[in-house]
């Protein structure tokens, strides 16, 4: 494993928000989760498909993916796809754009010790391309002030902005599983400017482990976030409404608890973890104990009791259709999609309360078919 840098591009959203978080993260394990892993399989597979779809030299890695599926391979061959386009498109103002896959990016001008991996780069005269591949599904990730990108951008400029005469950065963030292709243009100046001031002045306060303690959603990825003492004040400020019944609080206070309720929950969440893992190595919590949880039956041996069930004269399966996905992939999307044409609909998803930024159009309320009659 190569070694993480303290103030990595990757959590620089954190670090920004909140600049001594990075060193308070230095004494926790980075104990890693099944999610990670599967999007390390998925940048594999990226780069892989990438490279064989520039002519590049490449190794299949998929014997070696512990996560590999379907999805991940249509995942890949979408963001390969995704990426020769643009460097079609970076061809017509350059002759013969650089493409650079996985490459190592030194930011550490502005950010002391600082440096990361950059999916892909185009390099091409007057325009620098950054792609970043995100597989995870949780949250939907802009490429608008993203300074991951911007970091990556950075590090870019350093290696190419002498050789090619680059005047803008074009950042884009490739994120399937959201269905989500976001995209920011920036020019080369607005991006120093931010560098040489906001970014090298919340470095050297992050790097010394100084600053001022933020909580945020920025919290999500933080290894101190289940014993950080600003986070909990920050979510404790919702005790002030003492639990009252929701009908007898006023529509702006409901409005102020929705804005924080998904991370309320989720630093609940991160709290019970944490005691859990504790408790298990021996910390004692008053009025506590740990119990084994509800389980589920289960065969031992699903081979055998077919066998064994078929013997005694009767039929161990359950004749079932084929879910949708499965369908699609046994009789190809072009073949699916004009057989079953009328069979197949995608009814409307139960409504959500989301915050406006949100995307997806605002539905109809009662009241508003009130007013329409």
């Amino acid at each position: 494993m190569g070694r993480h840098a303290l103030l990595s591009a990757s959590s620089s959203h954190r670090w920004l928000a909140c600049p001594p978080s990075a060193r308070l993260c230095e004494g926790y394990e980075d104990t890693g989760s099944e999610y990670a892993q599967q999007g390390t399989d998925a940048h594999s597979l990226c780069e892989h498909k990438l490279k064989a779809l520039l002519g590049m030299e490449t190794t299949d890695p998929t014997e070696g993916l512990s996560f590999y599926d379907e999805e991940m391979e249509e995942c890949a061959c979408g963001y390969a796809e995704y990426v020769l386009s643009l460097v079609e498109e970076a061809k017509k103002s350059c002759k013969d754009p650089a493409v650079l896959i996985e490459q190592r990016l030194d930011f550490s001008r502005f950010v002391e010790e600082g440096f990361g991996t950059g999916d892909c780069l185009i390099i091409a005269d007057g325009t620098l391309y950054i792609i970043d591949y995100k597989h995870g599904t949780g949250v939907e990730v802009s490429a608008d002030g993203n300074p991951q990108m911007m970091l990556y951008a950075l590090g870019a400029l350093e290696l190419f902005d002498g050789i090619y005469d680059i005047d803008t950065v074009r950042m884009a963030i490739y994120q399937p599983r959201r269905e989500n292709v976001s995209v920011c243009v920036m020019a080369k100046e607005e991006l120093l400017r931010w560098a040489e001031g906001e970014l090298k002045e919340k470095a050297k306060l992050a790097y010394a482990g100084e600053g001022e303690f933020c909580a945020g959603e920025h919290c999500r990825f933080c290894k101190a976030k289940a014993v950080c003492r600003k986070r909990a004040e920050y979510n404790l400020e919702l005790a002030k409404y003492d639990f009252e019944m929701p009908a007898t609080l006023e529509d702006d206070e409901i409005a102020a608890i929705l804005v924080k309720a998904d991370e309320l929950a989720a630093w609940a969440a991160d709290v019970k973890e944490f005691a859990l893992q504790q408790a298990l190595s021996g910390v004692k919590y008053a009025g506590f104990k740990v119990v084994a949880g509800r389980s589920n039956r289960k065969y031992t041996d699903e081979k055998a009791v077919a066998d064994t069930v078929s013997k005694a004269g009767y039929d161990p399966y359950e004749p079932k259709l084929l879910g949708i996905t499965a369908m699609e992939k046994l009789l190809g999307k072009k073949k699916f999609a004009e057989i079953l044409k009328g069979l197949v609909e995608k009814p409307q998803g139960k409504p959500a309360l989301v915050l406006e930024s949100d995307k997806r159009p605002e539905l109809n309320t009662a009241q508003e078919d009130f007013k329409e009659d």
